[in-house]
Parts: C-alpha cells; structure tokens; sequence
C-alpha cells in the first residue's frame, strides 16, 4: 500500500470514528479522488474490521459509546498474549529498589504479577487487585500503599480521598493503563473520576509509562487523562499497526514494542471476588 492510501485510509477512520458514519460522496470531496478509489479504500478497512461497509458509505464497527466501561472482569480475558508481554516489557524498565504507581486496569495488574520478582520495590496504587497481587506478609523489602476512595467498574479506588492521599506523594514512574489512547484525544478513559485520579498518579510521578495493548489504539473514552506529549514511554504489543509507529514516537515519548512470548494462551490472575 501507497503512503498516500495509508494517509487517505486514515483520515477516513478519522472521520468515522468521530462522526459515527460517514458518505462516499463526501469523502470524494473532501478527499478530491474517485468515487471508485473511495470504495476500495472502504473495502480495505472493511477486510481489517475497523469499519463496517453500508449502502453509500461506511459506520464504525460495533463502535461503544465514550461512556462505556466493561467491567473489570471482561476485560481480564482480552488480549491476554499481549497483555503479559507487555507487562514483561514494562517490567524490565523498573529498578531495584526504586518507587513506581500502577493505576487501575488488567494490564497493570499483569505488570503487578511481573514486579514481584523485582526486590526493595515501593508501590503506590488506586488498584484493589494489584495491591492484593503484591502484598505478602513475607517481603519486608517492598511497601505497598493503596489509596482510598470510591469503587469504579474497573476496580480503581477514585475521587477526592484519593486524589488527597496523591499529592504530597513522589515516585520515579508511574504505569497507566487506558481505555484507549490517539493522536487527536492522547490517552482516556470511560470514568471522569478515574481519569482525574489518573492526572493526579501522573503529577506525582517523575515519568510516566502507557501500558496499552494495539486494540486500544484510537480507541476514546470520554475523558482525557493526557495527551500523548505528556506520556514518556509507551509500552505495546505487536499488533500495533508499524504505521502509526512514527505517529506515536513524532508526540515526544519512547515507543517500547514487546515481543509476544512462546506461550500465547498463558493467562491474568485476578480476583474472583
């Protein structure tokens, strides 16, 4: 595929996912090529599942609303592959005995998982499975501190009690996990609250690192937690379209790809509670 198709197909995902539809007719006059070159361009998002083709234009495929947040339990068996490598990536870039947040989210609590191996740790989180994930009575070495708040669908302790607790807190990196994240929106989530815990667990950090496998790419949640300038690394999977590699790396940040291992179908511990 051409440069300029690739640009063409994404300024027309770009429009549908922001109008919810949009019209091959419109699209030539925006655009100023054929009608016939149109319709290709369709078929070809179509044939990747990021649109959904109808009679004279396109609509985004099974598309939520911004508002929309799956629980916590539904997303523990999404993207399980790509989650652990990610988390394994993410892993590799904590020292001994430095201080890290993790917020919310099934992909930080793989990270979690993976930080256990890692001695003399301090961790600060909103995140009730994460918390459980590293606490053992047995480590003296590593602090675990969870911050109060209000329950959300994701399990992240939100709000003013939390936002509180953050701000007179410093840690080296903090890990966020997001509902999505594009170069218009920067990173979201669903919850206005958790989006505003987030920007606090982002102002106590010293950096900050997107754990955020390909699915979640221009994915927008109804609040923003950053822009992508904001965000120093980056941390997804293979699945990430090499195409927008360049567009995540011109933001200012590192961009980390984490290898899928030998084991595909290797599996997130959550709470069942």
């Amino acid at each position: 595929m051409s440069a300029l198709a690739r640009q063409r197909q994404r300024e027309i995902l770009d429009q549908v996912r922001r109008d919810g539809g949009v019209r091959v007719t419109e699209l030539v006059d925006v655009l100023g090529v054929s009608d016939m070159t149109i319709r290709r361009d369709i078929a070809q998002l179509a044939d990747r599942g990021l649109l959904i083709r109808v009679h004279g234009g396109a609509t985004l495929a099974d598309a939520p609303h911004s508002s929309h947040e799956p629980s916590f339990h539904t997303k523990l068996g999404e993207q399980q592959a790509e989650k652990l490598a990610i988390a394994r990536a993410a892993a590799d870039l904590v020292p001994v005995g430095s201080s890290v947040a993790l917020s919310a989210g099934t992909t930080t609590l793989a990270l979690a998982q993976e930080l256990r191996e890692v001695d003399g740790l301090t961790v600060v989180t909103n995140s009730i499975p994460v918390a459980e994930a590293l606490h053992d009575p047995e480590r003296h070495d590593r602090i675990v501190i969870l911050t109060g708040g209000s329950r959300t669908p994701s399990d992240a302790l939100v709000g003013p009690v939390a936002n509180t607790a953050l701000r007179d807190l410093h840690v080296d990196q903090f890990f966020l996990g997001v509902h999505g994240f594009s170069e218009r929106t920067g990173c979201t989530s669903p919850n206005m609250a958790e989006a505003a815990t987030n920007r606090a667990l982002i102002g106590a950090a010293a950096a900050t690192v997107v754990v955020a496998d390909h699915t979640k790419l221009r994915l927008i949640g109804l609040a923003t937690i950053a822009p992508l300038d904001d965000v120093d690394i980056l941390v997804s999977d293979a699945g990430l379209p090499e195409d927008d590699h360049a567009m995540i790396r011109s933001q200012g940040g590192q961009l980390v790809i984490a290898p899928l291992g030998p084991d595909r179908t290797a599996g997130l511990q959550g709470d069942p509670a």
